[in-house]
């Protein structure tokens, strides 16, 4: 819960008790910081004050947040304005259901696709779960600002009449339709809503837009540049991606190496291909035999790829870590054209020691490329007996089972074997079934 603000009082007039000042007696104790002793609305007087100073606290913590969020008197005698009317229909009673459990904490990471599906399906958010629901995006990073887009999308104008009643919310309005003086006098979270929107009706425009702005900005507003463009990214961006690998700053670098590398047609990616090309070859008796690269020179920097610190090239760590670095930038159909196999024969060779390292590159390849047919098969590989337990194929499964297409092949039986040993198996399985429940009440909803 946020500070309460310092300009709240009283019917008489009184200002109230600070919440600081009962989070400061709380952390440091009663015995060297007094309760708080200003009025709430609501409390007890003294005779029915608890004598534990610490009962106090918590009784006057629960007692102002209750006046908070049972409102306040108004400021002025004019009433509120209108929400403009919206004539999108909102979801049906099992997404909002579905969305209420979300907002409850399962699963809350899935809400940003929940959104976007509601977004697609031509539907919005129904106007009780938006406070909720704002109130959990106002919580993320700024600098992660795909679920504020969504929900200032999928809110529609009555988030943005909520959003002028409650200063917390006030990062919606940064996606409201604005105009080209926003870019020029608005603050941070007002450029990035307005380039994303740009982004999303003029992919030409913003991307010149960037480039024109590029060399007036730090190091921290072009790496918002880069996550604002990322949306439907194009050939026709690589000439301003390949120009910020030039980059002064190390993160500036890294975000536009991610980019280029999820572009398969790049020429970062076509270079990469190169480099992998040297490392994985498929022996005459159907093995994969790996040479990992010996150093890590300028131009693989350039691309993205560092070593790992205070590490030799010779040492295992640095050669496992290049060799994933390297392999998560290749495209992937550079392995199927040149082995002939499909995603599933290839995960079927044996790999050795390497197996770790090669299912980590590839499943952030196929999560940045977006390669459905690498994901699924990677998913069917790992469920079927694949890597689990290893460090490396848990954290790839946890990625990859939030991206790939939750198609109901993949929730067959060969998966349930394994559900009472493997911990991240089963929370796999609950993630894909809980998405394909998901979309499919949203499909059902769009169909009815």
């Amino acid at each position: 819960m946020s500070e309460p603000k310092a300009s709240e009082i009283t019917p008489s007039g009184v200002a109230l008790i600070g919440w600081q000042e009962l989070v400061t007696a709380s952390l440091i104790g009663t015995e060297r910081a007094a309760v708080p002793a200003g009025p709430i609305p609501g409390s007890p007087g003294r005779e029915g004050a608890p004598a534990d100073p610490a009962a106090l606290v918590l009784d006057r913590a629960a007692l102002l947040t209750a006046a908070r969020r049972g409102g306040r008197r108004p400021e002025r005698a004019e009433p509120l304005a209108v929400a403009e009317p919206d004539t999108v229909p909102a979801v049906r009673r099992a997404a909002r259901l579905r969305l209420a459990r979300m907002l409850g904490g399962e699963h809350p990471d899935l809400l940003a696709e929940w959104l976007a599906a509601v977004a697609a399906r031509g539907r919005r958010v129904p106007a009780q779960s938006l406070p909720a629901l704002l109130h959990q995006a106002r919580r993320g990073s700024p600098a992660d600002s795909e679920l504020r887009r969504l929900v200032a999308a999928a809110g529609g104008p009555r988030a943005r009449w909520l959003a002028e009643l409650n200063p917390e919310w006030a990062f919606v309005l940064s996606y409201a339709p604005a105009g080209e003086d926003t870019w020029r006098l608005g603050d941070t979270a007002r450029r990035r809503g307005y380039l994303s929107a740009l982004r999303a009706r003029d992919p030409d425009a913003a991307r010149e837009l960037v480039a024109a702005s590029w060399n007036a900005a730090g190091p921290d507003e072009r790496v918002m540049f880069l996550r604002a463009i990322a949306r439907g990214l194009s050939l026709a961006d690589e000439a301003l991606l390949d120009g910020a690998l030039d980059d002064r700053h190390t993160w500036v670098r890294k975000a536009a190496a991610d980019l280029l590398a999820a572009l398969p047609g790049s020429a970062l990616a076509q270079r990469m291909a190169t480099r992998a090309a040297d490392c994985l070859r498929l022996s005459r008796d159907s093995r994969l035999l790996v040479s990992p690269p010996g150093g890590c020179d300028a131009a693989m920097r350039r691309d993205g790829i560092t070593p790992v610190p205070g590490s030799g090239a010779a040492q295992p760590t640095a050669r496992d870590h290049l060799l994933l670095e390297v392999i998560a930038r290749t495209p992937l159909r550079t392995w199927t054209d040149r082995f002939g196999m499909t995603p599933a024969e290839i995960l079927g060779v044996p790999a050795g020691s390497w197996s770790p390292t090669l299912l980590a590159g590839w499943s952030r390849a196929a999560v940045s490329q977006e390669d459905q047919a690498w994901m699924a098969a990677l998913v069917g590989w790992i469920l079927a007996g694949g890597l689990p337990g290893v460090a490396s194929g848990a954290e790839a499964l946890h990625q990859l089972v939030r991206r790939v297409d939750p198609r109901p092949d993949l929730l067959g039986p060969d998966a349930d074997l394994l559900l009472m040993t493997l911990p991240a198996v089963r929370e796999a399985m609950d993630v894909l079934r809980f998405r394909y429940q998901m979309l499919k009440e949203l499909d059902d909803d769009g169909a009815g």
